[in-house]
């Protein structure tokens, strides 16, 4: 294998944000390698959507570097092509429709009015696709920042809270849409609070609290060094852990 199939596909080194001088994140050194599902589970404000972010670009660290296949978001030369992101299925102007709005991202990106449709269909909104996004349910805006995250068939995703506003069959549809992904050697970092689907889904799990690494691993290779039964004890256990360290 070559160096560049083995090198890490994200990659976040001494990274810390300070607000008011405050640390939102510190993170010393984290790595996610090719073909891995890798979940990011934290408490609200324990800075998982603040990492993700900065490695989207969205948000500047005071330190360190955040890079995608060794390269910063600003400076890939084809950013869609490389790393699809949802950070919020709220983005779409509530006039357009459903594919309308996918259309104006694709020509952005210099995709064709195609691939609009194909993603159309892998995301289940074919059907809906001539709607105003403004009748759209909380799980179908979901879904269609879900299909602007593929539009460019990328080989890496970047999600936050995915799973918000899905029922239980969407759930169960975004759990074999990512593992699919990942069977094709493709990477996904994913930020969810719903631990229990979470822990069907991921290889490995990062744990963060206060901005800080407290584990990574394997989820089953964590519970048994833990004693946990399920990735919400294990979370728990952790944090408690923390907090009174």
């Amino acid at each position: 294998m070559s160096d560049a199939a083995s090198a890490p596909v994200l990659q976040l080194r001494n990274l810390q944000v300070a607000y008011a001088g405050n640390r939102a994140v510190d993170l010393k050194t984290l790595d996610v390698a090719r073909g891995e599902i890798v979940g990011v589970v934290g408490a609200n404000g324990a800075g998982k959507s603040t990492a993700l972010r900065i490695l989207l670009g969205l948000t500047q660290p005071s330190s360190g570097t955040a890079t995608i296949d060794g390269r910063r978001y600003d400076r890939l030369q084809m950013p869609a092509r490389t790393v699809g992101a949802l950070t919020d299925p709220n983005v779409f102007h509530p006039g357009r429709t459903g594919r309308n709005a996918l259309r104006v991202l694709a020509r952005v990106s210099r995709i064709p009015d195609q691939r609009v449709d194909e993603v159309l269909d892998v995301v289940g909104l074919s059907d809906a696709a001539g709607r105003r996004v403004g009748g759209y349910s909380m799980g179908m805006r979901q879904r269609l920042a879900l299909g602007a995250a593929l539009l460019g068939d990328p080989a890496t995703l970047v999600l936050d809270e995915p799973a918000n506003g899905l029922d239980p069959m969407g759930i169960h549809w975004l759990r074999s849409l990512l593992r699919g992904f990942a069977d094709q050697g493709r990477t996904v970092l994913v930020s969810s609070h719903q631990l229990a689907e979470l822990d069907q889904t991921v290889n490995d799990v990062i744990v963060i609290d206060h901005g800080r690494l407290v584990a990574r691993g394997c989820t089953p290779q964590l519970m048994r060094e833990h004693g946990s039964a399920s990735l919400e004890e294990l979370f728990l256990q952790l944090i408690t852990k923390g907090a009174s360290a």
